[in-house]
Order: C-alpha cells, then structure tokens, then sequence
C-alpha cells in the first residue's frame, strides 16, 4: 500500500516549525512510512564515515538530515 503525502522529491518546501523554522530548500527524498523528509540545504547533521575503498580517507561528514513531514510547506 502506498501512503499518500503533500510533498514529493523535488518539490520546494519551506520548514514551518521547529528549530530550523523558516529556511527553505528542495526536497531530496521522502520517506512516507517514517514520515520524514529530507531538505536540501537544512538540518545538516555531521556523520562519522569509515574507510572504504571509494572513501579513502573516511572521517567526519555533513549529511543533510530528516525532518518530520508536517513541519514542511510546500512554496
């Protein structure tokens, strides 16, 4: 069964809540069954990433993170 949510990738969202109220951005992915987000540009969050043989040197990455769907507008 697939959910149905106000936003998709793609889209141009404004957050309207939350600690990162009023920034705007694209969507990147939704993830319906957690409803979450992921907004281009907002809640950048920082990732330990290991040494692989694509990423040699491993270390520390910023990502961009999840945001609860209802907190997000559609623009």
């Amino acid at each position: 069964m697939k959910i149905k949510t106000h936003v998709k990738a793609g889209d141009e969202v404004v957050v309207i809540s939350g600690n990162h109220k009023g920034k705007q951005g694209t969507v990147t992915s939704v993830n319906a069954a957690k409803d979450q987000v992921i907004v281009e540009g907002v809640r950048k969050i920082k990732k330990a990433m290991r040494r692989t043989e694509e990423n040699q040197d491993g270390g520390i990455e910023e990502q961009d993170g999840p945001i609860h769907i209802s907190n997000v507008k559609k623009v």
